[in-house]
């Protein structure tokens, strides 16, 4: 039975999610401070599937975890896992604020990737959120003007393998559960990431525990956090206060890291939440493809 709408419980939720971003952004940096990205992704896989596995057991065991479409799974997060490569590694090359505005356009990548490969029609707002995202990356990225920051190429990749999985897990929810799409992702990238981990490994030490703990669990919070917020209110209601996690980016690298944010990056961030406030007039996102994105 779907909740009854609560704006109230909607933006706790949210809140909760937008809190566990930002944990994870900054156990992020503290983690691939000491460790390889692929040592880091490992980890969080393989601890990560231990804090699902409650949920795989009480949603009807590994029998209900079986899955009809396992060549599109193990596509969609080849592809996925490319992409959580390239965001962890961005994070230790640019702010925590360019990074976030520059993954923001995430949304604009998967409808182009929609209207190509799902069929969906390019409306006028649709095609207005893409031209300013476009123009926000520019701003932001600023070619032509020095030399081009190679973290702000790696975050906007990191950016399109996003929208390419998303785009992914929407054809997947419609054959597959939330927990079995997540199971999955879960189990293919312990997989993809073991031998790459492995050549890296590097014995962590203690005090770094807690952040490999906080980033393998707030890497799953937050989405199913957002997901629960999403089945309060609309994805309308929703994103706005999602895109609280740029200034929130912008004031944690300032108090942490002393990052300081230049008038083009706040522009251009500008823009790139506007595309995704014009392309919140798509159909609302569904609980299922956020939380396993």
């Amino acid at each position: 039975m779907k909740p009854t709408p609560s704006i109230p419980k909607a933006a706790f939720w949210m809140a909760l999610s937008v809190t566990s971003f930002l944990g994870m952004s900054v156990a992020g940096r503290a983690t691939t401070a000491e460790l390889n990205v692929f040592q880091v992704l490992e980890l969080r896989s393989v601890i990560g599937f231990l804090i699902l596995l409650p949920l795989v057991l009480t949603s009807g065991g590994f029998a209900a975890m079986r899955t009809q479409r396992p060549l599109a799974h193990i596509a969609r997060n080849v592809v996925h896992y490319s992409g959580q490569a390239a965001w962890l590694y961005a994070l230790t090359l640019i702010p925590l604020a360019v990074l976030i505005s520059i993954e923001f356009t995430t949304p604009i990548w998967t409808a182009i990737l929609a209207v190509t490969f799902l069929g969906e029609r390019l409306s006028r707002p649709k095609l207005a959120a893409v031209v300013l995202g476009l123009i926000g990356v520019v701003v932001i990225v600023r070619p032509g003007v020095g030399s081009v920051d190679p973290g702000h190429l790696v975050v906007l990749g990191a950016a399109v393998c996003f929208g390419i999985s998303l785009v992914m897990v929407k054809s997947l929810t419609r054959t597959d559960s939330v927990v079995r799409i997540i199971f999955w992702m879960l189990i293919i990238q312990s997989v993809l990431g073991l031998v790459p981990a492995l050549y890296v490994w590097r014995t962590p030490s203690l005090e770094l525990w807690p952040w490999i703990v906080l980033i393998a669990f707030t890497g799953m919070s937050s989405h199913f956090c957002m997901a629960r917020a999403l089945t309060y209110a609309d994805a309308t209601v929703i994103s706005p206060m999602d895109f609280l996690r740029v200034p929130l980016s912008a004031l944690v690298g300032w108090l942490l890291y002393h990052e300081q944010i230049d008038a083009f990056t706040a522009g251009g961030a500008l823009l790139i939440l506007m595309g995704n406030l014009l392309n919140l007039q798509r159909k609302p996102v569904e609980p299922a493809e956020v939380a396993a994105s």
